[in-house]
């Protein structure tokens, strides 16, 4: 994909992976560039969403980001805080979280997931206004729908490694399972 490529897809929107009754609903911040010029959620290479998915036993098989819509299948979602596309996260405003955070809660009040997760404990934070929220299951619900705050699975986020942050998803699975 080249430059000018990246640079056209920005601010585009990119369809959410959801369904009625999820086990999961998976969130991130907001697409980048790569996953709008794709149309394909995590789709940048070094993200590891979908290495992680597969390591923490969520998938039987490491999924391509255009085979997304197999998620479903396996009770799984993806949707954003925030629907447009930037380069980076930054380049979004506190404002632009808390109304992604407000769309957020009437999505899931509408689908009903038994889990929300927030891949970004800082983009979980400003959009729920929760600033000492920490990785793991938080105490706020919206409505039946629990929450967990997951690791950003950016190649950028280079405080977790592979192997810690399947370790955290794999926390996740399993209490969906015990549901």
């Amino acid at each position: 994909m080249t430059p000018q490529e990246l640079e056209a897809a920005r601010d585009r929107l990119v369809p959410d992976v959801v369904a009625g009754g999820l086990r999961v609903l998976f969130c991130g911040i907001n697409p980048g560039l790569m996953t709008a010029a794709t149309g394909h959620h995590f789709a940048r290479p070094g993200n590891r969403f979908w290495p992680v998915l597969h390591a923490s036993g969520f998938t039987p098989r490491l999924l391509h980001p255009s085979e997304q819509e197999e998620l479903l299948g396996y009770g799984l979602g993806i949707t954003n805080v925030v629907a447009r596309a930037t380069a980076k996260a930054d380049e979004l405003s506190a404002e632009e979280f808390r109304e992604g955070g407000r769309l957020l809660r009437e999505k899931v009040t509408r689908l009903r997931p038994r889990w929300l997760a927030v891949a970004g404990v800082t983009a979980y934070r400003t959009a729920f206004g929760d600033k000492r929220a920490a990785i793991g299951p938080q105490e706020r619900t919206i409505g039946d729908t629990r929450i967990w705050a997951l690791p950003n699975p950016s190649g950028l986020n280079a405080h977790w490694t592979l192997a810690t942050m399947a370790e955290e998803f794999g926390r996740l699975r399993a209490a969906a399972e015990a549901d």
